[in-house]
Parts: C-alpha cells; sequence; structure tokens
C-alpha cells in the first residue's frame, strides 16, 4: 500500500496536464494525469503535494486545497490513497518533465484525453465543486468496475 498526492493545477479554464510518456513500467503510461508522486517518509499530504509539483514542474504553489481521498484498489497493483488537491496559484516558471509532457488543456476537453476511467468520476466532482470526498475505484486489469462515494455504490459490475 502506498500514498500519493495528485494536483490539478488549474489556470483561466485548463488544467495543467501530465502526458505520461517517457518513464519505463509506468502503470500510467500514455494517460493524461494532474502533477504529483508518491509520500516520501514523515511527509504530510501538503509537504508531498509541495515537493512534488515543484519536481515535476518547477512551480511553488502559492493556493491549493485538498480536495478529497481516492482509494484505488486492483487486483494488478498495490492498494493506493490518492490525496486530490487543486491550485490556482503560483510562483515560478514552468520546467519540463522527465515523467512526460505537461500541457494546458482546456478543462472541458480533458475527458476526451486517454484517461482512468475512475478519473472521470474525480474530475467530474471536482467541477462540480463537490465538498471534501472519498472515492474508492476498483480496476481488474484497466477496466474499472466498481466506484463508490462517500460509502455508497456508483458504480458495481
Amino acid at each position: 500500500m502506498w500514498n500519493t498526492t495528485l494536483c490539478y493545477i488549474q489556470r483561466e479554464g485548463q488544467y495543467l496536464m501530465l502526458h505520461r510518456v517517457k518513464k519505463e513500467n509506468d502503470i500510467n503510461h500514455e494517460k493524461w494525469i494532474g502533477v504529483g508522486g508518491k509520500f516520501e517518509d514523515k511527509e504530510s499530504p501538503e509537504e508531498c503535494l509541495l515537493r512534488e509539483v515543484k519536481e515535476e514542474t518547477g512551480l511553488t504553489l502559492t493556493h491549493y486545497a485538498y480536495r478529497g481521498l481516492v482509494t484505488f484498489v486492483s487486483d494488478r497493483w498495490t492498494t493506493e490513497y490518492m490525496h486530490l488537491f487543486t491550485a490556482d496559484a503560483w510562483e515560478g516558471e514552468l520546467l519540463p518533465c522527465d515523467e512526460g509532457d505537461l500541457e494546458w488543456v482546456d478543462i472541458d476537453k480533458v475527458c476526451d484525453l486517454p484517461i482512468w476511467t475512475g478519473d472521470k468520476i474525480f474530475l467530474d466532482l471536482l467541477r462540480q465543486d463537490v465538498p471534501f470526498f472519498s472515492l474508492k475505484l476498483s480496476y481488474q486489469g484497466d477496466t474499472l468496475v466498481e466506484a463508490v462515494l462517500n460509502g455508497k455504490a456508483l458504480l458495481e459490475v
């Protein structure tokens, strides 16, 4: 089991998206996601967020919000607890990322990109400005088989 952060940095109706194309053996290979990564020892979610965003983008976040906890369960990978954030202010200049290509994408076009099916659920919750939520997403291979929002089933196979 591991803890990660994921952040959707927003400006003018767009999210900064990372097209994961540069790392080998990447479970997100060829997918588009926000920016973030795994916790280091003794880090809080906020400390991990700030470090990972700086490492992947060169940006120092100055205004962000903790939006939810997403639990990923899979028949292939270790269970992951992803701490989900949005941000709308930062300092610094965008730098190239060694994990993929960074690109500003219109928020209403993000779900047209190759993304995980479950990501569409939490991206919709972010768009709706839903208060802090807990979302459990269960996958068999690349197929979403269960989604549970705040303890209530959204999808079951």
